[in-house]
C-alpha cells in the first residue's frame, strides 16, 4: 500500500514566488496611494512634500505614491451649516434639540439679556486658502459668528431685536461675516444667516409677552386707523368737488342772471330814451298787472285815463292786449 508523502514546505518558497509576491504587494501598495478618485461635490488639494501642487477636479486621479504626494479633498458644491446656542440631536418630523445657554445669552443695548439662537450656512469656494491658510477652520468660524452677533445684538434695544430689527441684525451679520472671512482668507463665503428664537430670560418672559401683545394691539390700531383714514379722505374729496361744482354752476347761473336783468334795463332804458311817457306808461301797467294779477274780479279807473281798467281780463291778455290798452290810454 502506497503513502502519500507531502512535500516539503521549502518548495512553495522558492526565490521566483518570493519575488512576485514581493511585486505584487508593490503594485497594490502602489496603486492605493497613487489612484483615488474625487466625487462630483468635491475638489482635490494635492501637495507634494507638504507644499502646494494642483487642484483636481471630479473623477478618476493619480498621484505620486508612498505619501510623496497628499490629496486633501474639500467638498465645495454642499452647503454646510453651523448652529449657535442649540444643537440637533435628531431630525425627523419630531426633532430634538438641545440648547447651549452659555452660546446664547448675550446683553442687548439697552442693559437686558437675550437668549439668542441663530443659523448660518456657507459653501467653500477656495479649496486652496481653506486647507491651507487657517488651522483651526471650525473654530475660527464660530467664533467670528458670535462676535459678530454679539456686536450687533449690544447695539439694539431688547424690543427691536425680538421684531423690527431681525432682517437687519441677519442682513448686516452676512455683510460682516463675509468681510471678516475674507480679510483672514479663509476661503468660505457665508449665503446665510438666520436669526432663530429670541427670548427673553424666563424670569421675565410674561412681562415680554405683555409688551409684545400691547406692540401687536398698537400696530393694528394705527392700520386700522390708517384704513379709515384711506377710506375716508376719498370720500371727502369727492364731497369737496361736488359742492365746488354746484357753487360754480350757481355763480354761473347768477351771472347770467345779472348780465339778462342788466341787458333787459339797459334795452328798457333806451327805450325810456327815446319815448319816456309812453315807457313809463308801459312800465306802469306791467306793475298794475304784476300786482293783481291772482285778482281777476276788480276794476281799477284812472283818473288820469279816460278808460278803465278791467283786471279780470290783465292776466289773460298778452303782451299786445297790454300795448293796446297803453295806446288808449294815450289818446
Amino acid at each position: 500500500m502506497d503513502h502519500f508523502t507531502p512535500p516539503k514546505a521549502g518548495k512553495f518558497f522558492t526565490p521566483g514566488v518570493m519575488i512576485i509576491a514581493v511585486l505584487v504587494i508593490v503594485l497594490i501598495i502602489f496603486l492605493a496611494t497613487s489612484v483615488f478618485i474625487v466625487n462630483q461635490s468635491e475638489e482635490a488639494v494635492i501637495t507634494r512634500f507638504g507644499k502646494f501642487l494642483a487642484i483636481r477636479g471630479p473623477g478618476l486621479q493619480f498621484r505620486l505614491p508612498f505619501g510623496i504626494d497628499k490629496c486633501y479633498k474639500v467638498n465645495i458644491k454642499n452647503v454646510q451649516t453651523e448652529q449657535f446656542g442649540f444643537r440637533t440631536l435628531k431630525t425627523g418630523i419630531s426633532s430634538v434639540y438641545s440648547g447651549d445657554i452659555n452660546e446664547a445669552t448675550m446683553l442687548t443695548g439697552d442693559l437686558n439679556i437675550a437668549d439668542v439662537e441663530w443659523i448660518i450656512q456657507y459653501r467653500i469656494v477656495d479649496p486652496r486658502a481653506w486647507v491651507f491658510n487657517v488651522n483651526e477652520r471650525t473654530r475660527t468660524i464660530r467664533d467670528v459668528s458670535r462676535s459678530v452677533i454679539n456686536m450687533l445684538v449690544g447695539d439694539r434695544a431688547i424690543m427691536d431685536i425680538m421684531s423690527s430689527e431681525r432682517t437687519a441684525i441677519q442682513t448686516a451679520a452676512l455683510d460682516s461675516m463675509n468681510e471678516t472671512f475674507r480679510r483672514y482668507n479663509l476661503g468660505i463665503n457665508i449665503i446665510a444667516v438666520q436669526l432663530q428664537n429670541i427670548d427673553p430670560p424666563s424670569g421675565v418672559q410674561e412681562a415680554f409677552d405683555d409688551v409684545n401683545k400691547a406692540e401687536q394691539d398698537m400696530n393694528r390700531l394705527i392700520n386700522e386707523g390708517q384704513q379709515a383714514y384711506n377710506a375716508e379722505i376719498p370720500r371727502a374729496r369727492g364731497e369737496r368737488e361736488r359742492i365746488i361744482q354746484e357753487a360754480q354752476g350757481y355763480a354761473t347761473e347768477r351771472v347770467n342772471m345779472a348780465r339778462g336783468d342788466t341787458a333787459r334795463f339797459s334795452a328798457v332804458y333806451e327805450e325810456y330814451r327815446r319815448n319816456p311817457d309812453v315807457t313809463r306808461r308801459r312800465l306802469y301797467y306791467e306793475m298794475i298787472e304784476e300786482v293783481f294779477k291772482d285778482d281777476g274780479g276788480t276794476v281799477i279807473i284812472d283818473r288820469n285815463l279816460d278808460s278803465f281798467l278791467p283786471l279780470r281780463n290783465i292776466g289773460n291778455r298778452s303782451g299786445a292786449s297790454s300795448g293796446s290798452a297803453a295806446g288808449q290810454g294815450g289818446q
